[in-house]
């Protein structure tokens, strides 16, 4: 019914089909419902065989869909994600593949899903569909498939964070990794060659503004990063090693890793820490186990004059001091953990 000027008057709607002229409808005489002629039966008949034919499309694309994926499976790209130089990059990059491939599949099927509502219900005419409030097996899929999802990757992160971040009882290098505004220290608290002796060199490596520290690392051996700050918050991070760490004052960061591929590879403070920190950056060079030892023998056995042993005294057993507390936490964390 329509109302004007306080009035009500009949609508096209409002009257019943077989009461409306065709000359009003524009086309042939509709027959009722009811009277069970051609017309309707053709038309419903034609719908059941269109959701019959998307159905089919539907179960044919499904299936196809996920075979393509299987069948990439044997050389999977990247996705975007970056090449490791450590033991831990084939299984950061298996986390980030399997993320992945979890997430194009989830996608895949939600579009399915919604091309097939977009060509099975599309609108054919004025008449509304068959409405259905409830339906129990698709709330059931869509409230249990993402949990199982979540909960699958949080597994696989949690397995591979536990092996990223796990301590050795007994690392080839220990480096002592201090971050100061702005620049970076490395000390080799352990530099894994030969024998301790009093005589020998603490081997320090600082930067300074324009020259970035250099720090030399072996091939194929286990590193330990043990991490301080004398001022404030910084982070050690090197792109190539796909980790990062945190430097905190008052408490030592440590984490350990072997580097499969030599190279130079650039390091910054992810951090923002003040003015400078655009410019703290510094250098790792990873060389061969040879010239890693002959480097080090090198550094351990050079003289030392006495202008500059003298004038450095004061910083040095600074040094050694807060290095012998480095090593002595990360002597009492690893026993402490038992690995």
């Amino acid at each position: 019914m329509s109302r004007s000027f306080g009035r009500t008057r009949p609508s096209v709607a409002d009257v019943p089909v077989a009461e409306v002229p065709a000359a009003q409808l524009g086309g042939t005489p509709t027959m009722p419902a009811e009277s069970g002629g051609a017309p309707g039966a053709h038309g419903g008949g034609q719908r059941a065989h269109q959701r019959s034919r998307g159905r089919r499309t539907l179960r044919m694309v499904g299936p196809l869909a996920l075979v393509g994926v299987a069948a990439t499976a044997c050389e999977r790209p990247n996705f975007g994600y970056p090449d490791g130089v450590t033991n831990y990059s084939p299984r950061l990059l298996n986390l980030w593949q399997g993320s992945a491939i979890a997430a194009l599949v989830v996608g895949v099927i939600v579009w399915g899903m919604i091309f097939y509502a977009v060509v099975a219900f599309r609108k054919r005419s004025d008449v509304l569909p068959r409405q259905i409030r409830y339906n129990l097996p698709v709330e059931i899929l869509y409230t249990v498939v993402p949990v199982v999802i979540v909960v699958g990757m949080f597994y696989y992160t949690a397995r591979d964070e536990s092996e990223v971040t796990k301590l050795s009882a007994n690392p080839d290098v220990t480096v002592n990794v201090v971050g100061f505004r702005w620049n970076w220290q490395f000390k080799y608290l352990d530099p894994g060659v030969g024998p301790k002796t009093p005589n020998q060199n603490q081997i320090e490596v600082t930067g300074r503004p324009g020259e970035p520290a250099v720090l030399v690392l072996p091939q194929n051996r286990s590193i330990r990063f043990v991490e301080t700050s004398p001022d404030v918050i910084h982070s050690f991070w090197v792109p190539e090693f796909l980790f990062k760490r945190d430097v905190i004052p008052g408490r030592i960061n440590q984490f350990e890793l072997t580097v499969t591929k030599t190279g130079t590879f650039i390091g910054r403070c992810a951090e923002l820490c003040g003015t400078d920190h655009d410019r703290m950056n510094f250098y790792v060079k990873v060389v061969p186990e040879a010239e890693y030892d002959k480097f080090i023998t090198e550094r351990l056995n050079a003289p030392v004059s006495s202008s500059s042993a003298s004038s450095s005294t004061a910083s040095s057993s600074s040094t050694q001091t807060q290095a012998a507390g480095a090593l002595t936490a990360v002597t009492a964390t690893t026993s402490g953990s038992g690995q």
